[in-house]
This record gives C-alpha cells, structure tokens and sequence, in this order.
C-alpha cells in the first residue's frame, strides 16, 4: 500500500473513531442532561404523553392527569387547589414542579427505581404506562378546618399525629390556585406565574414550612420549662422570681411582661403558675438561670438547628449562635424572642413530642405509594427521630399546658368533654411597631393523645394590634382539634 493510501485510511479510521466516541458521549454520558434540558420537546412529549399517577387524600384524587386534545395529551387538574395547594405544589409545563409533585416526581411520573417491574410488565404486556399514585396523611376534616379557621387571615396551621408523625393537616395563606400554572397554555400560565411571584402577600411560600421562620414568642416558654425541669433543679412546684420588669444585664432596657401587667404581687410563683399566665419576667430570669448550653441543648432536642425533609425540605428552626448570645440574649431566647426563630411545623412537633412522652416522631406526609394496579410499591413505616424530654418530664408539662387551657392563657381551646393542653403565643418581629404575630399550640386528649397542632396568624390578624395568642389562634387549634377527634 503507497503512502497516499495509508494516510487517507488513517484519516478515515480517525474519523470513525471519533464519530463512535461522540455517539457513545452523546448517547451515554451527556443522555441525562439532554433528558432534562427543558428544550427538549421529546421529553416534555413522553412526560404528558402518559398519565401521571393521582395524589390522594382519604381516597380522593386532590391532584390527577386528565386527557386533552393537545400534542401533550395529558394536564394536571387540581381538586380544591387552593386548599391543598401548599402541600400539592404544581406540575406545570412552563413553571416546572414544586410540592409533593416535585419531591415525589418519580413515582408520579412511573420512573422511580421501585417500579423497574411494573415498566417491564406494561412492556411485555402492551400497557400504556402510567405513573403511581401517592396517598397522603392529610385528614381532609382537619385540612378543611384549619383552612376555614384562618379565614381571611394570613397565617399556617400545622397538625400531626403525635405517635406517629403523621401530619394530618398543612394549611398556609394566602394560597393559590395550581390549576392555572398547570395550563397548557404556556403564555397564560407563565403570567400567572409571574403575577404570583410579584405578589406581596407571597403566595407561593409554604408558610407551614418555608420561607421566612417566625419569632415563636411564649410557645417557646415550653422549650425553656423542658430545660429547667431536665436540668432536676426544678419541677413544676419549685418557686421562681416573677417580677414586674426584668433589667437586662448590662443594659438600661428592661423587659415588661404582655400589657405591663404583674405576674404576681409577691415577686415570685411557681413554674406551672408562670407557663398558666405566661409571664415574660419568669421566663427571662429562668433561661439566665439554667444557662445557655442548657437551653440551646433542650431546643436541639426538640428539633431546632436541624435539616428536615417531610418529603418537602423544611427551613431549619433556629436557635441564636453563640457568638451572637450575651445574657440579655439569652433572656430574650428564653421567650421565644431576640434571634430564636421557628417554624409552625417546628411548634407543633414541640407539642407531638410532649405528647408521646417524650419521643419525638419523624413527621411525613407520604403514607402509601401504589401502582397503577393497586399494588403497595412503598408504605411508610413511623420513625423515632429523638427523645426529646424524658417520660417524667414530659408528663410534667402535659400537667401544665392543662393549666393553660384551664385557668390560663388558652381558656379559648377548651373543648367539652375533651382534657386540651396547650400554650399561646403573641410574637414581637420586626423594628416592633408592626402587630404581633398571634400562636397557639396544643395536644388532645392529654390522656391519650390523637393530635398535635400549631397555628400562627400573622400580625394579628383580624384583632390586629390587639391580638394575642389565646384570642385569635386557640379558636383555630381548637376547630382542628375537634376535626381530627370527630
């Protein structure tokens, strides 16, 4: 072979080479890329060319696909969307996903490793392949119930089955309707997003678990009586200062109790007597008191400081750093001020926890996932996630949120025939010109717990400047309570 030959081949042999290499780049490596760059209609036709599987409630579809004269065949349509919108989120073509249709899109969609057999057998069989359906924790009683309970206010509920984790109901408004995200209509659907993007009110947080956390205000108060009686230097009995101004360390501020009104005339009262009334003063000299490795320890335990997926990703609660914690800190942490910042999620898992005797549940939303034919393809077991107090502890504060409820703060709560242990809560934020944020949290029965819940009503809500915790949100935790327990 002359050497004009030789060379042509060994270009000839080099370009096949790298055509292979290119083609096994492309269609191997660089294929999950391609797969999900949103430009790529063939994806997005063999996405919506299958049905996506239902998400359900108590056997109800809440979000199913439904078949369309369009080249995408299939559009997500939402029952009672704005209800369950915080939780659903939205599938949409131009938007794309949030909610459980994003944390459980493999399963929707028929993709996920579990259902390898099911594809197999659709592939044997001729099946059109459909996603699964994901049935959730959600008591559509409890859901209605907190959603007609907030009305017109802006606010989030949280309920979750203490023994379990459970969670039973997640409301959060203002909400928004998914159906008009999901349009095939790409231009009317991308405005809608848009408008609900610039609107102030934020619809689209999920404010149950997201966004911006909340100052928890005296509902934290469970948090640091957790501390004092873990500590074994206090019970519910034991006598502490309760004075009518606490001075901040090291500082000419002082701190009042709600409304400048006195605890108790002596100076002091017991514990249980100052979680019953809520008294600022009594707090703030207890969390100095036990100290700050103590009270930053006790909110770990409850959950503070911790990444959380239910499946969505919760924002983590908070307890101030260190660094950023002096002694007037520490007495503003004590309740639920300065820099501790929460979730309702976060709150209502402190009430779950005290319930179940001290053993804090994993909460989740997911509870089975079927296939197409019925058959169970994943159930979610309950999980430990910690034991956040001890049994006698928690028994202990059981026996003083009953006090709330009864003679205290929480009197709204009361339930006939049914023992409510709760705690309220009104919140400064912000430069503290701003109303405060009004919460309730609570548990019931006491003696055999079914529910936990927490509410949160921003700024007051209707009562606005004059709101408090027991007046405007224990109403609401009380209604969801009576939903769950029928």
């Amino acid at each position: 072979m002359n050497v004009p030959i030789r060379r042509v081949a060994t270009i000839a042999l080099l370009m096949v080479l790298a055509l292979m290499v290119s083609t096994t780049i492309i269609q191997v490596f660089r294929a999950p890329d391609i797969s999900a760059d949103p430009r790529n209609k063939r994806t997005i036709y063999e996405q919506y060319g299958r049905a996506r599987g239902p998400i359900v409630v108590e056997g109800d579809s809440i979000a199913k696909s439904e078949p369309v004269d369009d080249p995408y065949q299939y559009q997500r349509e939402y029952t009672d969307g704005e209800l369950y919108a915080p939780v659903t989120g939205f599938y949409s073509l131009v938007n794309g996903s949030t909610g459980i249709e994003a944390a459980e899109d493999d399963y929707l969609s028929g993709t996920a490793d579990d259902l390898w057999f099911t594809r197999i057998k659709d592939l044997l069989t001729g099946n059109t392949p459909q996603g699964s359906s994901v049935e959730l924790t959600l008591n559509a009683a409890a859901q209605q119930a907190a959603w007609d309970g907030l009305g017109d206010q802006v606010g989030a509920v949280v309920a979750i089955e203490p023994a379990t984790g459970k969670i039973l109901a997640m409301v959060s408004k203002p909400s928004y309707d998914p159906n008009v995200l999901a349009d095939h209509d790409l231009g009317a659907a991308s405005d809608s997003y848009s408008a609900l993007v610039d609107d102030d009110t934020d619809p689209l947080i999920n404010r149950a678990i997201a966004g911006d956390t909340y100052p928890p205000g005296s509902t934290f108060k469970l948090v640091t009586s957790a501390a004092a009686l873990e500590s074994g230097d206090y019970e519910p009995d034991t006598v502490i200062p309760a004075p009518d101004v606490y001075q901040y360390p090291n500082s000419t501020a002082v701190l009042p109790n709600f409304g400048g009104e006195q605890c108790d005339p002596s100076g002091e009262q017991t514990l249980a007597e100052a979680l019953e009334i809520s008294c600022n003063t009594a707090f703030a000299e207890l969390a100095v008191a036990i100290g700050e490795d103590a009270l930053r320890e006790q909110a770990e335990a409850f959950g503070y400081d911790t990444d959380l997926s239910i499946p969505m990703t919760v924002t983590p609660s908070r307890f101030p750093a260190t660094d950023d914690l002096d002694e007037a800190g520490l007495a503003r942490a004590g309740i639920g001020q300065g820099d501790v910042f929460a979730t309702p999620l976060e709150i209502a898992m402190t009430s779950a926890a005290i319930a179940n005797g001290g053993e804090q549940m994993q909460p989740y939303l997911v509870d089975t996932v079927r296939s197409p034919d019925l058959d169970v393809v994943s159930q979610t077991a309950p999980q430990t996630l910690r034991q956040s107090v001890s049994s006698e502890t928690a028994s202990e504060l059981t026996e003083m949120m009953l006090g709330v409820v009864e003679d205290g703060t929480g009197t709204a709560a009361q339930i006939s025939g049914v023992e409510v242990a709760g705690k309220s809560g009104t919140a400064q934020h912000g430069d503290g010109t701003e109303n405060p944020h009004a919460w309730f949290t609570a548990f019931a029965p006491a003696d055999n717990p079914q529910v936990a819940v927490a509410v949160i009503v921003e700024d007051g809500g209707s009562q606005g400047s004059e709101a408090t915790g027991g007046s405007v949100s224990a109403p609401i935790a009380s209604a969801v309570i009576q939903a769950v327990l029928g």
